[in-house]
């Protein structure tokens, strides 16, 4: 099997994994919450959420992306694997200690005075995760995607049961007599299960997972921990830019809109919504991430490692490229998944696509620095793209409401998949075809230029506009086919290996 057929695949099991799993959320959860509970109680499981992301990087301090650089030698895994999940069991049991002990305080400074038990919660919760990190990237460095899958979909699977069992089953069972269940259950308070819920199936997880503990070596290395901190400590400054540059557009859309906060509101309900139809190219990217990062490691000993790197990040751009137009011309049908108040907004998700694809190619030139071990400029390019993310959403959401997060997302991911490849090129040269991956990039925009310019000439009703851009896409697609017939053969392993 050619290497990057085996990435395709293992990108189609991690993706599968993640669409399932927000497919779940959004099909079952979403709708289910939001008639459950007020606007006011489904805001709190938003907010924490949101500083669960953010709190996880730094309960894990990248030591995945460390254990990827230290572990993907066979005869290193072992060592690696142990000293970086003792070092994440001592710094999680001493953090989950110290939220707990702060929860009165933390609940007050995020204006939930008199809940301790949503900071206590949370605190279980983003410690088991953190605690899963390792055995998951170990699965996904010995290329054990499927099992992968299978994990992060039952993790899903179990939340939703016990929500479920909480919600419904537990006011069911007291309404029928079982009144021994109010000492211990109280409606008031049933926005509590939801984290309940999620930290018993984190707590599942972990036990899934637990196999790869108990077969591990006890060994910690203090010289080779010294080192996975100083490679990883820069990453965290990754993945905190990550956090803001994923989710500081809708609080600054609530803060700087306009001055009515109401309106601002609605507002950020309607770029919710578009992020929404956009997710799509997300967990494409997220999913490849999660297949290239260890693919990347692995093969860094090969003598065509380059050729490889390149032919990578080529077959993303194009197979990027194919998402992006597919959802542009069939939005007037995909449109649908929204409800008619939310397809007003529908103008910002070729923005936000592109952004994706930016972030897909950053993830692809972004890996000589972990490679190369100089993180630190991985850290800076990241915090580059914060400043700028922040930067514009100040600028443009006053004057374009919505439409600014998307632009910053676009400005900033488009800057840090052009600043990792221009360092790249400097201090560890990859020969990235970039003549070919700006050219699918350019010529999907063109065929959606095209697809707008015919609907706004000839007006076509929908049976019609889908015929014509169906054309449209038929034509891009052929003339890809035409021109990059060998690198569709190697995605589809016609042929054995990739090409020297």
């Amino acid at each position: 099997m050619s290497l990057l057929k085996k990435l395709a695949g293992e990108t189609a099991i991690y993706g599968t994994s993640s669409i399932l799993s927000r497919l779940l959320h959004y099909v079952i959860l979403t709708p289910y919450f939001t008639r459950v509970f007020g606007q006011g109680e489904y805001g709190v499981v938003s907010d924490m959420y949101t500083w669960a992301a953010l709190l996880l990087v730094l309960f894990t301090y990248r030591m995945e992306t460390a254990f990827f650089r230290y572990g993907s030698h066979k005869e290193d895994m072992e060592k690696s694997f142990s000293t970086a999940s003792i070092s994440l069991l001592v710094s999680t049991i001493v953090l989950v200690a110290l939220f707990i002990l702060s929860a009165n305080s933390l609940a007050d400074w995020l204006k939930y005075p008199g809940h301790p038990e949503y900071i206590i919660w949370f605190a279980f919760i983003i410690g088991l995760d953190a605690l899963s990190a390792i055995p998951f990237a170990r699965l996904r460095l010995e290329n054990r995607p499927i099992r992968f899958a299978v994990i992060k979909t039952l993790n899903i699977v179990v939340n939703i049961f016990f929500i479920f069992l909480f919600l419904e089953v537990g006011p069911w069972l007291i309404d029928h007599g079982w009144k021994g269940l109010e000492v211990i259950y109280q409606w008031e308070t049933r926005i509590t299960y939801v984290f309940i819920s999620n930290c018993l199936a984190s707590g599942a997880v972990l036990v899934l997972l637990s196999p790869l503990f108990f077969k591990m070596k006890l060994e910690f290395d203090p010289q080779l921990w010294r080192r996975m901190l100083i490679y990883a400590a820069p990453l965290i400054i990754v993945g905190v830019a990550g956090v803001i540059n994923q989710l500081i557009g809708i609080p600054m859309i609530k803060e700087l809109a306009s001055n009515d906060l109401a309106a601002n509101k609605r507002m950020m309900g309607i770029y919710s919504a578009a992020t929404k139809i956009a997710v799509l190219m997300n967990l494409f990217t997220q999913a490849f991430n999660y297949a290239a990062e260890p693919f990347f490691f692995k093969n860094a000993g090969r003598s065509d490692k380059d050729k490889v790197y390149a032919q990578v990040g080529q077959a993303f751009a194009l197979v990027g490229s194919l998402v992006f137009i597919t959802i542009m011309l069939y939005l007037d049908v995909i449109q649908y998944f929204l409800g008619p108040d939310f397809r007003e907004g529908l103008g910002v998700v070729p923005l936000l696509l592109l952004s994706y694809i930016f972030l897909g190619l950053y993830y692809n030139f972004s890996i000589w620095y972990k490679l190369a071990d100089r993180t630190a400029i991985g850290g800076w390019i990241a915090t580059g793209g914060s400043v700028i993310t922040i930067a514009l959403n100040i600028w443009l959401i006053p004057s374009t409401g919505y439409y600014g997060p998307g632009w910053a997302a676009l400005a900033c991911y488009l800057f840090m998949a052009l600043a990792s490849y221009w360092t790249g090129q400097k201090y560890y040269p990859i020969p990235y075809p970039m003549g070919r991956i700006m050219a699918y990039i350019v010529s999907a925009v063109l065929v959606y230029g095209a697809s707008l310019a015919l609907s706004r000439l000839f007006q076509p009703g929908l049976a019609a506009g889908l015929v014509a851009n169906t054309a449209l896409l038929g034509v891009w697609a052929l003339g890809i086919l035409r021109i990059e017939r060998n690198l569709v053969r190697r995605l589809l392993n016609r042929r054995g290996q990739v090409e020297g």
